[in-house]
This record gives structure tokens, C-alpha cells and sequence, in this order.
């Protein structure tokens, strides 16, 4: 019986989408916008998330009977990466990665605000710590309690802007998966490493909400979105650090020491050979997990697994690369490469740290762990 093969090549229509994606982010958000923006009290750009909800990127893992592309993960995929590349602060991944997911996968009564999400019209996120990793345990600072929710959550990405909370949360009958209006609940920014992605704790005082999926039901649709966050979240780290290599290469062909480039010393050739190989092994990961994604399944939640345990680090890497040598220029405010370092620093321990990613291999082989 012979095993699927996973295509890790892109498609032509996906090419055809990253172009149009990289020229959008490259006229509505270069490296100078991102790094003013960053110095507002307004870092979350929705006029540009709006364009690209035009373009279609909001509505690609959706079914076109529900208002979407009919589209698929690896489609967005190629978004994150993207963005990845211009850390471009939108709500892509608490909205049309985490929330999509987590109403696709709670069935019939979530499918309503779809139509919202797909259009830009409205963001949504889920309230969770960004460090949530996969196979925790399902969350219990919130309770439930005649329809009403009442409860914190520490840290939660792209919810200061969001119109709509996916909240966990345990009543009398167990675990459910709530909407809320994110306007009835109080909403507190946090200092974030990232500086390109804002998080907030949120704080619900009794506030109405509409149950989406109760029991086994609710815990599968959050452990099935932070399965495909984790490798949605992968290829946006594959982006950046693609980034990061590209443009110390091109800064090394043209930053000249002892009357020649700087990159024609072996050593530094040395360091870029390595990343640029560790690049394209986290590539191929990557593509393997979004594949798997797509599927569901154990094989999700393996490829999903293995890419935050690789790739999280790589794009560590590449970054610190990029800083180092870019020099003295590398570390100045004015130049982008601390904006990437720490997006790819954020990452590594959103929806999981490459540690725990690795507990979940072990425990996915069969392996024996130590309790954590």
C-alpha cells in the first residue's frame, strides 16, 4: 500500500498570489511604514488589512459556500509568509488563521460571522495565551454561567483591535466555545516583544455570549486552530527569515572592507551557505505541515509539531545573523532587522516553545516523557 506523497513545490496560482501579495505589502507597507508605526499608539494597520482581505486573503481556507475562496491552507500559507517577509502588522493570524479555523471547526452554529471575517469587515481572534500550545490542557480562567462569561486571559494576540472573541471557557456542562462581542469585554494592552503585534489581556465581567460548540466538540475545534496556527505560524517564520537571509546576502555584496565585498570572505560565505541551507530545509517543513493541515488528523498535528520544533529556531537564527552582519547599521533603530529579530523571537515561543512541540513529537511516537 503506498503512502501520499507530500507536493512541497508551489503551484503557479500560489506564485501568482505571493507576487500580488509582495507588491501589495511593498506599496502599502515598506520597512520605513512599519518602523513608524511602531512608534503610534495605533500598530495594528486595518486599512491595509482590509486591502488584502480584498485581495482575498482573509477568505482562502474558507468554502465558497460560506462566503469564502474555497481555497486552502497552503494558499495561506503563502499569505503568512509574506507578511512574515514584511512583518506587516495585521490581525492575519488571530483572524483569519486562528478564529477561521476555530468557527470552521466548531460547525453549523459558527459559520454566521464568517462572512464578516472574510470580507475585512470585522476581525476576530481567539482568547487564549499566544504561548497556547496545541495539546494543552483545554482553558479554564474563564467560566460560563446562565449564558454569561466571566474571567481573564493574559496575552492574547490581535485582540485589541478584534470585533469578535472566540472565548473558551468550562460551565456546569463542561468545556464550550463562545462568541463575544469584543467591545463588552475590557481590553488591556501589554508590553509585547514583537513590537509589529500587539497583545492584550482581556477581562469579561458577566458579559452575553452565544455558545458555538460544547463537550468534546469545543475541545477539538480549539486544539484543531492552534494545530493549524502552529503551521500557519511556521511558514510566516519561514518568511521572515527568507527575509533575513536575502538581505544580508544583498548587503554583503555591496558593503565593501579592505577594498572588496564584505561577502567574499570565506567565513562569512561560510555562515551564509549554512543558513541558506537550514532556509530550505525549514521550506520543505514547512510545506510538509501545511499539507498535512489541510488533511487533519494526526498527521496535522505531527507536521504542525515538527515545523515549530525546526523552524522556530532557524528563523532565531537568521535573524541574529542578519543583525550581526549587517554591522553597525544592524542595530540601530532606523534599520528594519530588530523589527524581524524580534518578530522571529516572539514566534518561537507563540503556540508553543520548540520544546514543547518536541514533548508532543515524543508523545505522538510513542515515546515516554517526564511530566511538564
Amino acid at each position: 500500500m503506498s503512502e501520499t506523497v507530500p507536493d512541497l513545490l508551489y503551484s503557479e496560482v500560489e506564485e501568482e498570489l505571493r507576487a500580488s501579495v509582495r507588491a501589495l505589502l511593498s506599496d502599502k507597507s515598506p520597512a520605513s511604514a512599519v518602523l513608524a508605526r511602531v512608534e503610534t499608539g495605533q500598530v495594528t494597520d486595518l486599512a491595509l488589512w482590509k486591502d488584502l482581505a480584498d485581495l482575498g486573503c482573509a477568505a482562502l481556507p474558507v468554502p465558497e459556500e460560506l462566503g469564502g475562496a474555497g481555497a486552502g491552507l497552503r494558499e495561506a500559507a503563502v499569505v503568512a509568509e509574506e507578511l512574515g517577509r514584511a512583518v506587516a502588522p495585521v490581525p492575519f493570524l488571530g483572524s483569519a488563521v486562528l478564529a477561521t479555523a476555530a468557527l470552521l471547526a466548531a460547525g453549523e452554529p459558527a459559520a454566521a460571522p464568517l462572512s464578516a471575517l472574510v470580507s475585512g469587515e470585522a476581525t476576530a481572534t481567539v482568547a487564549v495565551p499566544l504561548g497556547t500550545w496545541p495539546d494543552a490542557v483545554f482553558p479554564a480562567t474563564v467560566r460560563e454561567s446562565a449564558g454569561a462569561l466571566t474571567g481573564t486571559v493574559a496575552g492574547v494576540a490581535d485582540a485589541l483591535t478584534a470585533d469578535l472573541l472566540v472565548v473558551p471557557a468550562v460551565g456546569a456542562d463542561g468545556p464550550g466555545l463562545y462568541l463575544v462581542d469584543a467591545a463588552a469585554a475590557v481590553r488591556s494592552p501589554v508590553m509585547s516583544l514583537d513590537l509589529t503585534r500587539p497583545l492584550a489581556d482581556i477581562a469579561l465581567d458577566s458579559v452575553p455570549a452565544r455558545l458555538l460548540a460544547s463537550g468534546g466538540r469545543a475541545a477539538d475545534a480549539l486544539r484543531s486552530a492552534l494545530v493549524t496556527g502552529a503551521a500557519l505560524l511556521a511558514a510566516e517564520q519561514l518568511g521572515v527569515a527568507e527575509w533575513a537571509l536575502h538581505t544580508t546576502v544583498d548587503y554583503l555584496k555591496t558593503r565593501h572592507q579592505f577594498g572588496r565585498p564584505v561577502g567574499s570572505f570565506q567565513a562569512l560565505k561560510h555562515r551564509l551557505a549554512d543558513l541558506w541551507v537550514a532556509v530550505s530545509q525549514a521550506r520543505a517543513v514547512v510545506r510538509n505541515a501545511v499539507g498535512a493541515a489541510e488533511g487533519g488528523g494526526p498527521e496535522a498535528e505531527l507536521g504542525a509539531a515538527l515545523a515549530q520544533a525546526f523552524v522556530s529556531g532557524v528563523a532565531v537564527r537568521a535573524t541574529e545573523e542578519a543583525v550581526q552582519l549587517h554591522g553597525g547599521i544592524g542595530f540601530t533603530w532606523e534599520h528594519p532587522a530588530h523589527l524581524y529579530l524580534k518578530r522571529a523571537k516572539s514566534d518561537a515561543i507563540a503556540l508553543g516553545t520548540a520544546d514543547r512541540h518536541r514533548l508532543a513529537l515524543a508523545r505522538l511516537a510513542g515515546l515516554p516523557v517526564a511530566a511538564v
